[in-house]
């Protein structure tokens, strides 16, 4: 029986011409880990740039696909390194509009859901692998406060619910994973940094096979400053 992995990317938003989360995503489309004993098929997905419908997306690949394990993918443009983020919270706050021109201010994702969910990636065991490929990784502690934020803690609602707690162990695993602007992006917002399509792709690659063999993160310094 074939494992799927659900990989999922947004549109672009803010008036660019386009989203490396999803270039990522769909590039990887139809791929399958060589790490896997099982058939294992990645699936990329397209999520709206807005707030609700994205979690209505979410749900229907979910539904159609009955993934093992879910990674959704956003823009944090101004970061040099891919981020598995650690932490989703139960906030809405956006700076801009969506591309509904929906522009939630302090409002729960979930009304009544706790104040934050940690993600069930070996965030660091991932980080730790693409470094020692070559590629900059780094663990974040903050999605924002927008879609990216908001599909995360949806995303975590919805395996712990599954799982009848709060960790989701046992179950489905999920998380979220920050990536860098392209280089044609970075061309339009000039002191942006990039990170090649290729890189990043890697990169993901590289996240997801170590997601999918290792269940018990590793115990290493992760954190920041601020």
């Amino acid at each position: 029986m074939t494992q799927n992995v659900l990989l999922t990317g947004f549109e672009p938003f803010d008036k660019d011409p386009l989203n490396p989360s999803w270039e990522v995503a769909r590039a990887l489309d139809g791929w399958q880990p060589a790490a896997m004993n099982a058939a294992c098929t990645v699936r990329a997905v397209q999520l709206p740039c807005v707030f609700g419908d994205a979690v209505v997306r979410l749900h229907e690949a979910m539904a159609q696909w009955q993934p093992t394990l879910v990674i959704c993918l956003g823009l944090a443009g101004g970061r040099t390194e891919i981020t598995p983020e650690r932490v989703a919270i139960n906030v809405d706050d956006a700076r801009i509009p969506d591309n509904a021109g929906r522009q939630p201010v302090d409002t729960a994702v979930q009304a009544g859901g706790p104040a934050a969910y940690f993600s069930t990636l070996p965030i660091k065991a991932m980080v730790r692998d693409m470094r020692a490929a070559g590629v900059p990784a780094a663990v974040s502690n903050t999605a924002g406060t927008f879609v990216c934020n908001h599909i995360f803690y949806a995303l975590m609602h919805r395996l712990a619910a599954q799982a009848g707690n709060a960790t989701g162990a046992g179950g489905v695993r999920g998380g979220f994973i920050h990536v860098p602007a392209l280089p044609e992006l970075a061309a339009l917002h000039p002191g942006m940094p990039s990170m090649a399509l290729a890189t990043q792709v890697q990169g993901l690659q590289i996240a997801i096979e170590t997601a999918l063999a290792v269940r018990s993160d590793v115990r290493e310094v992760g954190g920041a400053l601020h």
